[in-house]
């Protein structure tokens, strides 16, 4: 069965002007359903620019839903399609409103996973941030429109309301107290119909398709309030209470306005990033004649012209001029960087001086910004282990509403004298007041906030539950070179060395990524490659054949070095040897400075209660020397691959959580068999990273940074369970017990949502990092 993994976090507004038939789960929370009735079905055009075609053949697609408002949203649109052939993953995420779809073409496409989820009433647009973003802004007008109509009605039903129970008091006859039980009912009924219908049509399209959802015990509240007013109207009863229908939904639609609000604040981190995207971009044609083209029709190899101030639409290298760029969305620096010719750019960035020529180096799908909103997307999409248990409880909550409500009544009508109307308006404020969205809120809201806070920062998380892996972290392991060093070595004895044996040096180390092979290569003269097939021995070095003979490139004990009879042998410095040929056995020193803050940075993580090792492949000597300067005690030099792997898994036996640090390309096996994996890396290597968590810059503060949020991350969220859970058990006995009316079980309910959002964009306004 294709894997269906739901989650849940914060709203996307609807395109103003689109609209559709209800879902079968959630309060149509669109409310400019109440002025439009048209239907618009998404076709392939609408969505062909943003399908996206993956690696293994897969393709994707990400859509918003714009009816998508409660938990059990999330189950409807799963059970629509997880039986559809080709489906491979369908993934829905309640706070951003997002749908994200892979299938296996070869099986199927788009459309009919697409007309299985509208079936359920589910209105599919685009991801469009500029149209979503108004769409936003004409949501929280129609609420704002509803919310006058129910909100004058109310004034005026309470004034009669109260006209009414006061002229009792009074002994108000008859005739009197039923003219004012029917101009209220005049008032409010009209009213009750315009502002209720979303959750009305909701809850009858839910029990069309055979299950229930939280708009049916809002909806029922509110029409057995106001049909028990009616009945006892026509029959000259005394037990009206137009009242407390229109105050309901008055209440209802201000806490739904407010969390539109709040949530809208909240905005996705791949919905700002998504926002950078341009649509077109100016190309410049062999004539030298500009045109408008979209960037999904732009190919490698084409100019464009990009203005001083406008933003690069593409990834490609400066064909001609210079500028400065600034890319603080994608990195995190604050300042611009300076380009020329030949410098690198990217999509989203500014060109924030003079005007560039740029040739296009990428597709604008497999484009730096396009990997990043990806990585993004599955971060915040992803299922750690609280969403999955807040899922389950939310999913089976609405039938459990149900049953306790008519319990209630039933042992109010039993057990007590009070009248069958009061009994129903115990019951009534008891299908409102239990709401699951606070506990379905509650992991979501927090994940989305932390991955748009480490994003500013320069961090990119790409699995779901690495936040929630790296705050239980105890021990972090540093690789050295590119690690704790910038990972940028220079040659230091180069001019020593005979030119011949530099150059077959470095022809053997441009088969390597390895940081020393790429300083050896940038050292050496620029001479033809030899035609040499090189063999990678991961750990040790390169080897090749040459004239009958072995050459070897690498480790002074690999090349047949003693360790106590060398050059060097204690000098602390990085080094190659080349030996093999018919030339004496050859030693390569390099230097590679720390990162300027390793040294405090391995301080701050030790303050943090957090173990600190060493494992390099480098020689003792050298990684002694490191770990004595950066204050670590715990170190292991000669360290080849399968070395490092054993010492994770010796730390994970003693129950120690560790997190591995190193070059996500060179480091990949160490990085899977840690706990949890940080990786720094150049913008152009983010996609080939094998880690969880990966940042840029010459700087290490991104892993303090990391792991203070992921720590307060784990807070918020056990706080947002306990405010949920408590919220619970306080408000549903209460309500049972009669304490409790309808409109306070409407504020009550739409609070719980609201303080669980506000508690989890603490993670935005509070400062991180404090050190002792």
């Amino acid at each position: 069965m294709a894997e269906v993994a739901p989650d849940i976090a914060e709203p996307t507004a609807s395109p103003s002007g689109s609209t559709g038939t209800t879902p079968l789960c959630c309060p149509a929370g669109m409310v400019a359903e109440l002025v439009q009735e048209s239907e618009t079905a998404l076709k392939t055009d609408d969505f062909a620019d943003q399908l996206q075609h993956n690696d293994d053949g897969s393709e994707s697609l990400i859509l918003v839903v714009q009816n998508l408002h409660c938990p059990s949203c999330i189950r409807s649109i799963e059970s629509a399609v997880e039986n559809k052939p080709g489906l491979l993953k369908a993934r829905v995420n309640l706070s951003t409103r997002r749908l994200k779809l892979n299938w296996d073409p070869a099986e199927t496409n788009a459309e009919p996973l697409l007309a299985a989820v509208a079936a359920r009433g589910y209105r599919l647009v685009p991801l469009d941030p500029a149209q979503l973003e108004s769409a936003e802004a004409e949501e929280g007008r129609a609420l704002l429109r509803a919310m006058a109509v129910a909100g004058f009605a109310a004034s005026n039903v309470m004034l009669l309301s109260v006209a009414v129970w006061s002229g009792l008091a009074a002994d108000m006859g008859p005739a009197t107290r039923t003219l004012m039980h029917w101009v209220s009912a005049l008032i409010a009924l009209p009213a009750v119909a315009y502002a209720g219908r979303p959750f009305f049509r909701s809850a009858l399209a839910a029990v069309r398709g055979g299950h229930t959802n939280m708009d049916v015990p809002i909806s029922l509240a509110v029409l057995l309030a106001a049909g028990m007013s009616l009945s006892e109207t026509l029959r000259g009863g005394e037990q009206v209470f137009f009242d407390a229908s229109v105050m309901l939904l008055f209440f209802l639609l201000i806490g739904r306005f407010l969390d539109l609000r709040l949530r809208g604040r909240a905005r996705s981190a791949a919905e700002n990033l998504t926002a950078l995207k341009a649509t077109a971009a100016t190309v410049v044609a062999p004539d030298g004649s500009l045109h408008s083209l979209p960037i999904a029709r732009l190919e490698p190899g084409m100019t464009v012209a990009v203005a001083a101030g406008e933003r690069i639409p593409v990834d490609g290298k400066v064909l001609l001029g210079r500028s400065e760029v600034d890319t603080a969305l994608l990195t995190g620096e604050s300042l611009p960087r300076p380009v020329g010719e030949g410098s690198e750019v990217f999509a989203g960035t500014v060109n924030g001086g003079g005007p560039l020529r740029i040739t296009v180096t990428k597709l604008a799908e497999a484009s730096l910004l396009a990997e990043i909103v990806r990585l993004m997307e599955n971060a915040e999409q992803g299922r750690d282990r609280y969403v999955r248990l807040a899922d389950r409880v939310a999913r089976h909550y609405a039938p459990a509403v149900h049953l306790l409500a008519a319990a209630t009544f039933t042992g109010w009508m039993v057990l007590s004298d009070l009248p069958w109307q009061s009994s129903l308006m115990i019951a009534i404020a008891v299908l409102i007041i239990t709401c699951p969205c606070a506990l379905g809120l509650a992991v979501p809201a927090v994940q989305v906030a932390a991955v748009g806070r480490l994003l500013k920062q320069g961090i990119l998380v790409k699995s779901a539950d690495a936040l929630e892996r790296l705050a239980a972290v105890d021990t972090f392991v540093f690789d050295k070179t590119g690690t704790l060093t910038l990972g940028r070595p220079s040659l230091q004895n180069g001019s020593d060395i005979e030119p011949q044996v530099l150059a077959l040096a470095a022809a053997m180390a441009r088969h390597s990524r390895h940081p020393l092979a790429r300083a050896l290569c940038q050292t050496a003269p620029r001479t033809a490659d030899r035609d040499l097939v090189v063999q990678e021995h991961a750990g040790d070095g390169l080897s090749t054949e040459l004239d009958g003979r072995t050459l070897r490139l690498g480790r002074r004990g690999w090349c047949g070095i003693a360790d106590d009879a060398a050059e060097g042998a204690q000098d602390g410095a990085m080094e190659l040897w080349l030996a093999g040929g018919d030339f004496a056995p050859q030693r390569f020193v390099f230097r590679d400075a720390p990162r300027p803050d390793t040294a405090d940075v391995i301080k701050r993580l030790q303050r943090r209660g957090i173990a600190v090792e060493l494992l390099s492949g480098d020689r003792s000597p050298v990684a002694a020397q490191l770990a004595k300067d950066l204050g670590i005690d715990v170190w292991h030099g000669d360290c080849r691959p399968a070395d490092k792997i054993a010492r994770l898994e010796a730390l994970a036996a003693e129950g120690r959580k560790t997190a591995m640090i190193g070059d996500g390309l060179n480091d990949a096996p160490a990085l899977a068999a840690a706990f949890a994996s940080l990786s720094p890396a150049d913008a152009a290597d983010i996609s080939q990273i094998a880690a969880d968590i990966v940042f840029q810059g010459d700087h290490l503060a991104p892993l303090v940074e990391a792991l203070d949020t992921a720590r307060s991350a784990k807070r918020l969220v056990l706080q947002n369970f306990a405010l949920a859970m408590l919220y619970n058990l306080i408000a549903v006995p209460i309500a049972v017990a009669g304490f409790v009316t309808p409109l306070i079980a409407a504020v009550a309910m739409s609070s719980s949502s609201i303080i669980v959002t506000a508690n989890a964009m603490r993670l935005n306004l509070k400062s991180q990092g404090k050190d002792a």
